[in-house]
């Protein structure tokens, strides 16, 4: 051991990957436990940027051994896409396995994801369309195509069609689309599996035999605990678990194998699609905050909603991931800000929360209380040590760690791979 796990703190795009960043000289390896590619990850390396969907961040690190484990859905087109773009680049990608149970997501996942948004009109949830959602429902229902079944000609065949047999009913007399020739996917899957077959292993064995070692693995989650299927703004939230908790379901490992949990929290908050948002901004300062922060979707170029800082939110984050310490970053976005608004609290109607409404509609209804804080003028890129923050800053970040629950163990003042502050060790 250690086992560390990541997460996402807010609605996602916080900056896991600048976090895993900061931790992966010291890894030995780095695991994707949940989601697909519809959710990404930017690492500023040197002069370089790398924008990654499906591949786990630690694939940019040598010596690493980059993991996509049995809770991830796998688009296998993205895939090769991925590992041929970072290859064209001098990145040496052949450490990555992937496990044999991650499920695979084929073009009529796709389809259906995206007539089905369609269909739904003012009540879209705002899925990418990359057939995550679909590919879960098939997982759920039994039906779904896991990676060793490309081994297997007369098994995926069999699967396709039972998948098929509803799905090409639902596509032509609900939606008004073609059906799907059972080829058609069983052919373009299985011109993958030559490729395939030497990155696929038993990653839940190997994981654990890594960790009985000492080895250090990082289990790195996808989206955001606030868009979690079963703790987040149901249902506008993701298909899996980006909790804790889907780390050890997702990657096959047990829960005594964790040894710390660290949560990525903005200085402020962003959520992309739709549903609650209570600190959302409208007026001038979301646009500031979209600008400074470049707030676009690394997977899908959208432009992210952009609020003030939760505090109710980060300590309901707390709770249900046992955070052991938070990476806050984009602190340096909000130099140049007079008066720094925090959330407190909630107003619903004429009653004050102090934590998160279990209720949804409550807490589409809230209004958020806040309280203000003093803002900086200096440029804080430069600043490596705690010392070298503005007394506001520092103030400012003291108070976000007593309001939400675990302690701040490093700070992000800028987009450059060192641009980063630590004030306690995230592995010892």
């Amino acid at each position: 051991m250690p086992g560390i796990v990541l997460i996402g703190a807010q609605w996602g795009d916080e900056g896991k990957g600048k976090a895993t960043d900061l931790l992966s000289s010291r890894l030995d390896y780095v695991v994707k436990f949940n989601g697909g590619n519809n959710a990404g990850h930017t690492v500023v390396v040197g002069d370089e940027k790398y924008a990654l969907h499906l591949l786990p961040s630690g694939i940019l690190t040598p010596g690493v051994t980059p993991v996509i484990a049995n809770g991830v859905v796998v688009d296998l087109e993205v895939l090769f896409e991925e590992l041929d773009a970072l290859s064209s680049r001098g990145v040496d990608v052949s450490k990555l396995k992937v496990s044999a149970n991650a499920h695979v997501i084929t073009g009529y996942h796709r389809t259906i994801d995206k007539v089905t948004e369609r269909f739904l009109g003012k009540r879209q949830i705002g899925t990418t369309g990359r057939g995550i959602g679909p590919a879960y429902a098939d997982k759920i229902n039994r039906v779904g195509i896991r990676i060793q079944d490309l081994f297997d000609e007369n098994i995926l065949r069999q699967k396709v069609e039972g998948a098929l047999d509803q799905k090409n009913h639902l596509l032509l007399k609900v939606y008004n689309r073609r059906a799907i020739a059972v080829d058609e996917i069983v052919d373009e899957l299985l011109g993958y599996v030559d490729r395939l077959r030497p990155m696929v292993a038993d990653t839940a064995l190997e994981l654990h035999e890594a960790l009985d070692r000492g080895e250090t693995v990082l289990f790195e989650g996808g989206q955001a605990t606030m868009l979690d299927v079963d703790h987040g703004t149901y249902p506008f939230v993701t298909s899996s678990n980006a909790t804790s908790g889907g780390a050890i379901t997702g990657s096959g490992i047990g829960p005594k194998q964790i040894d710390r949990i660290i949560g990525v929290v903005k200085a402020y908050t962003t959520r992309v699609g739709a549903g609650p948002f209570p600190t959302e901004l409208f007026d001038e300062w979301g646009d500031f905050l979209v600008e400074a922060g470049h707030e676009f979707g690394t997977t899908t170029g959208r432009k992210r909603r952009t609020g003030w800082y939760d505090a109710p939110i980060a300590r309901y984050t707390a709770r249900i991931n046992g955070v052991t310490d938070f990476v806050l970053t984009k602190l340096d976005v909000l130099t140049g800000i007079e008066r720094i608004p925090v959330c407190v609290a909630y107003d619903v109607d004429g009653v004050r929360f102090e934590e998160v409404p279990v209720n949804q509609s409550d807490f589409h209804h809230a209004v958020p209380i806040y309280e203000e804080f003093p803002g900086w003028t200096e440029d804080i890129s430069g600043a490596r040590s705690f010392d070298d923050l503005p007394a506001n800053a520092q103030a400012y970040v003291r108070a976000l760690e007593g309001m939400s629950g675990a302690r701040i163990s490093a700070i992000g003042v800028g987009p450059a791979r060192d641009a980063i502050v630590q004030l306690h060790d995230l592995i010892d």
